[in-house]
């Protein structure tokens, strides 16, 4: 049985999206006109619209109702223990419940759609493993070579909905069909580092080092990284963070509110791409809040609601 995929596109601007709403709502392409041809941004497996892939290796993968790991794939909240899947091969939960899933399509334009999960009518089942139901939407939107993206998240619920989303998107190096991925430069204006043991944060924090380079620029060539950053800086209420190509003199920028207070920065093996990740709290943020760390962690009442907006574009560079 056939994937649900949607086909988003800029008649004018010659720019196209795909998004695997069948399977996740991942959008795996965005591709833009570049030099005179369409040029893709996103790295993705071959047959990664097959739904027959890993949900989190490819394109857009959205994370929710947390992102990154939860430590030994358990948690408390308010009390009570909860029990995740194992997922990262090492014994911690990872990544959230809405991967790899069927979502729904509820609005869809030429160059827009909007898709919904609903935990408590998608997979009632979830709600054994997470304190309350939850519903998340998000649109895909193509603004020339801009691809914006919101969230909206609500509590339909009657408990207290504890959560922290992200996205993990993998970005194409060298972006926009350049052949020098060495020479291309990471951007991400981060203060500072979270320290990790068996890939959990520590609960420290350090300045300097990794998190000062990438706030300066640090060349792909030197990124060696699945590291969580914070402090992020904010110019006009935008973090800007980029992937710079010298010989074409353009970048992939991606862009995001204030509401996103950390950032992971992974190198997939096959280092073909790179991973610029905004999330709304630290991971294993149940056991640092425990702790008395502020790590982001959010809170919606019945009927209240979050809403955060991530672009990605192609700019120049001088």
């Amino acid at each position: 049985m056939a994937v649900e995929e949607v086909v988003l596109k800029d008649e004018q601007a010659g720019s196209e999206a795909h998004v695997l709403a069948g399977y996740g709502f991942n959008c795996y392409s965005f591709q833009v006109q570049h030099a005179g041809r369409s040029t893709e941004l996103l790295w993705a497996q071959p047959s990664f619209a097959s739904g027959k892939q890993r949900a989190s290796a490819s394109g857009i993968p959205l994370l929710f109702p947390f992102a990154g790991r939860i430590g030994k794939a358990a948690y408390v909240y308010e009390g009570k223990k909860y029990e995740l899947e194992a997922g990262d091969g090492i014994g911690n939960g990872i990544h959230g419940f809405v991967l790899g899933v069927p979502w729904r399509v509820i609005e869809q334009t030429g160059n827009k759609v909007v898709g919904e999960y609903h935990a408590g009518r998608d997979n009632p089942a979830v709600l054994k493993r997470w304190p309350a139901d939850f519903r998340i939407r998000v649109s895909y939107e193509l603004r020339r070579d801009t691809l914006r993206s919101r969230i909206a998240i609500d509590n339909p619920g009657e408990g207290l909905l504890p959560f922290w989303f992200g996205t993990h998107p993998y970005f194409r190096v060298p972006p926009l069909g350049g052949d020098n991925a060495a020479g291309c430069i990471v951007r991400v204006p981060a203060g500072d580092r979270w320290p990790l043991e068996n890939m959990l944060p520590t609960g420290k924090t350090e300045t300097g080092g990794v998190a000062a380079q990438l706030a300066s620029g640090m060349p792909f060539s030197e990124t060696k990284l699945d590291d969580v950053f914070g402090g992020l800086m904010f110019a006009a209420g935008e973090c800007h963070t980029a992937i710079e190509d010298p010989a074409t003199h353009r970048a992939i920028e991606m862009t995001f509110g204030p509401e996103f207070t950390a950032c992971v920065v992974y190198n997939p093996p096959h280092r073909e791409a790179i991973c610029i990740e905004p999330y709304t709290a630290v991971p294993d943020a149940f056991v640092l809040e425990g702790r008395g760390i502020a790590a982001g962690l959010r809170v919606l009442r019945h009927g209240e609601s979050f809403q955060g907006q991530i672009d990605i574009a192609v700019v120049p560079v001088e």
